[in-house]
């Protein structure tokens, strides 16, 4: 059983290795929920997650012998990426098995510290399988990224670092993906507070834990899917699961859709670029999925390695989404003169285009016809409203997409 000594001796194990993270008051948050909201930056974090306070534990506390021989491990990235930097730090040989959807961003932040990466399967257990026979079969350690004694203990340091900063505090809320790290919270949290309450996020496209600790019982998915590739674990470990159920409050769960907003919110309103794992515990508060009013919480940022293209889509929509960007397509008549006309309006509304395409080709347009696909950077509702009732007032025929 993992004690509150065990997680202690491993913040003595991650002294001048792993940075304290910051822990700051979210002021939106506070106000909007009437209540102290601190947000806990392991996105800040040495090679961009917690990950890296479990993995160097565990290798700092193997055998002479067993590190020689080098260790293995799977991950989505992260748990990569600290044994990864761990292993550097020890100067042993790390061989890592990653999804191959796996972020570039990843997969390379893994390689740049020396490991050897291999990309297999379609999610984390496949290439847990593929690591686990590689482990049998070249006779060096498994270092698994949740189901360890010794990483769940590194994850608890998070929990000494926030109590040693936040007193009275009401609730911690943490991500939860194969439940190391909510575990190794839980474990130091309650020990030093009792009436501590730990709330778990899961992602709904990968919601197994939260279906298990609802049942009392071992509920693996049939299948994950979710932008949080940080926490989209399939099969649910019993060990970790009676840990959660022991220690922790409540699971809820946050949609793709509420991660999106929560990644955006947490760069836009406090300049931190997060994963979607890291955000999960921001968006269960934004969607009031938890209780906190009149409350003093901690919510982890976990991780900060998401993938340039996924930021990008995910800033796209949420432009869209705010009314700050519009997309159109319009009908023309195709002559000389008619777009610029159409661009006078839009001049007239303030209203900037940042892409335009001229279609006069597809097979679905009359002949004498054309269609512009246009996105507009817009100031919100009542702008893109007048836009709208310029572009009928003048008789155009359009879409908003």
């Amino acid at each position: 059983m993992i004690t509150l000594n065990d997680v202690k001796e491993a913040k003595k194990n991650l002294e001048n290795v792993a940075n304290n993270t910051p822990i700051t008051k979210a002021p939106i948050l506070s106000e909007t929920f009437r209540s102290e909201i601190y947000l806990k930056k392991d996105n800040l974090q040495l090679t961009g997650s917690f990950k890296l306070r479990g993995a160097f534990n565990r290798i700092a506390k193997l055998s002479v012998e067993k590190k020689e021989k080098g260790v293995v491990a799977a991950s989505a990235g992260n748990h990569a990426q600290g044994l990864a930097f761990a292993a550097k730090y020890f100067d042993i040989e790390a061989t890592i098995f990653m999804p191959e959807a796996t972020p570039l961003t990843k997969v390379s932040g893994v390689k740049s510290y020396g490991a050897n990466v291999v990309l297999v399967g379609e999610n984390f257990d496949e290439a847990k399988e593929a690591a686990y026979k590689f482990a049998e079969e070249n006779d060096c350690e498994f270092i698994h990224p949740f189901a360890d004694d010794d990483v769940i203990a590194g994850q608890g340091t998070i929990a000494l670092e926030i109590l040693e900063e936040i007193k009275d505090l009401k609730q911690i809320i943490v991500p939860i993906g194969g439940g190391g790290l909510i575990s190794g919270i839980a474990i130091a949290a309650k020990s030093i507070n009792p009436d501590i309450k730990i709330i778990g996020v899961v992602a709904s496209g990968a919601a197994a834990m939260k279906e298990s600790y609802r049942s009392q019982m071992p509920i693996d998915s049939s299948s994950v899917r979710t932008i949080a590739d940080g926490i989209a674990v399939r099969d649910v470990t019993p060990k970790l699961l009676d840990i959660i159920i022991d220690y922790v409050d409540d699971i809820v769960e946050v949609s793709d859709n509420e991660i999106a907003n929560a990644i955006l919110f947490l760069l836009e309103k406090h300049k931190l670029v997060v994963e979607g794992a890291g955000a999960v515990a921001t968006a269960a508060i934004m969607h009031e999925k938890v209780e906190i009013e009149d409350s003093k919480v901690c919510a982890i940022v976990s991780g900060g390695n998401i993938d340039v293209t996924m930021l990008a889509q995910i800033i796209e929509k949420g432009l869209v989404k705010s009314n700050r960007k519009m997309n159109l397509i319009i009908k023309l008549i195709d002559k000389p003169g008619s777009l610029t006309r159409l661009t006078e309006i839009f001049k007239e509304c303030s209203a900037n285009i940042v892409q335009i395409d001229y279609d006069r080709d597809s097979i679905k347009l009359e002949f004498g016809e054309a269609q512009i696909t246009i996105a507009l950077e817009t100031k919100g509702e009542e702008h893109q409203k007048l836009i709208r009732e310029k572009l009928k007032q003048n008789g155009y025929r359009f879409k908003q997409i």
